[in-house]
């Protein structure tokens, strides 16, 4: 018998960040934090923000934070929603992050798509269920949103460009770059952190398994091998048939309640979150500029 499905019923043009956050924290919270984390990991690949994120020092000196604080803020206005006072304090907080350097349009864009394609690719291959037609379109829409509140410019309008769009910019963009090779490998550092030391080289096989070949020679990652690959699959296989026939999650799982958040044990406030200016290493030229509607009230 098949669990009930509570986005049943929501509209997916209207309430797309209620699909979206039952989503997250019912139906895919394991799932969805993977894959968002593998999605942030795909785009060191393309030097542009592998070599900036080096060069900020954030994700190679400070990793835990730059963790915690990326994970965080993407999760409030998910949480609290756009319009909220600390919705409107986490998108002025990313924004002002990012307005410190020179991003281009087609990087945030980029970007914006891994969070639309990863996931429901993720979900396609482990998910312990598939997404709902009008799931996607939820998770298309929310990102949407989010995108129009950071300023990005020419957003795409399905998932299919969403993806056209990630596909193509990673054929035309993945390289090898020192900088961007040394936030990878702090971020491989992070994961195995979060396990028992003697688990380490087992997390590293398994995450490279999960990287497809142009990310593999994007950072001259070796190749696990066949064997790997197929055995990393069938574990996160059997995971979701685990998770199907346990019974339906009657509490939410929220990010930042997973013990891999560190930082802040006694609490947050998002005003604070995330890094400050002077410091930025490069200048800024053309961000995108946000929504205004994004300034606290």
């Amino acid at each position: 018998m098949s669990k009930p499905n509570r986005n049943n019923g929501l509209d997916p043009e209207t309430e797309f960040a209620e699909i979206y956050r039952n989503l997250a924290t019912y139906e895919f919270p394991w799932d969805l934090n993977q894959s968002l984390s593998f999605a942030l990991f795909r785009t060191y690949a393309v030097p542009s923000v592998g070599r900036l994120l080096d060069q900020t020092g954030a994700s190679t000196q400070n990793t835990q934070k730059r963790y915690d604080d990326t994970s965080i803020l993407l999760e409030v206005p998910l949480l609290e929603g756009f319009d909220s006072p600390n919705g409107k304090a986490a998108i002025q907080r990313i924004n002002q992050m990012h307005h410190m350097y020179d991003i281009s349009n087609e990087d945030f864009l980029y970007v914006l798509a891994t969070f639309v394609v990863v996931p429901q690719r993720w979900i396609e291959n482990y998910g312990w269920r598939q997404l709902t037609g009008d799931e996607l379109l939820a998770s298309v829409r929310y990102y949407q949103a989010l995108g129009r509140h950071m300023g990005i410019k020419d957003i795409p309008a399905t998932y299919a460009e969403f993806a056209a769009l990630m596909d193509t910019y990673e054929a035309a963009h993945f390289a090898f770059d020192p900088g961007a090779r040394r936030v990878a490998d702090a971020t491989m550092n992070l994961l195995a952190s979060f396990y028992p030391a003697v688990a380490k080289p087992i997390i590293d096989i398994f995450s490279r398994s999960l990287m497809d070949e142009p990310l593999l020679a994007a950072f001259r990652y070796r190749n696990p091998g066949n064997l790997a690959r197929r055995l990393s699959a069938a574990g996160l296989r059997l995971r979701a048939r685990f998770v199907a026939a346990l019974p339906p999650r009657r509490t939410p799982q929220y990010v930042h309640t997973m013990p891999r958040i560190r930082s802040y044990p006694n609490g947050f406030d998002v005003k604070t979150l995330g890094t400050f200016a002077p410091g930025c290493p490069v200048p800024h030229l053309h961000s995108p500029q946000p929504d205004t509607t994004t300034s606290p009230s």
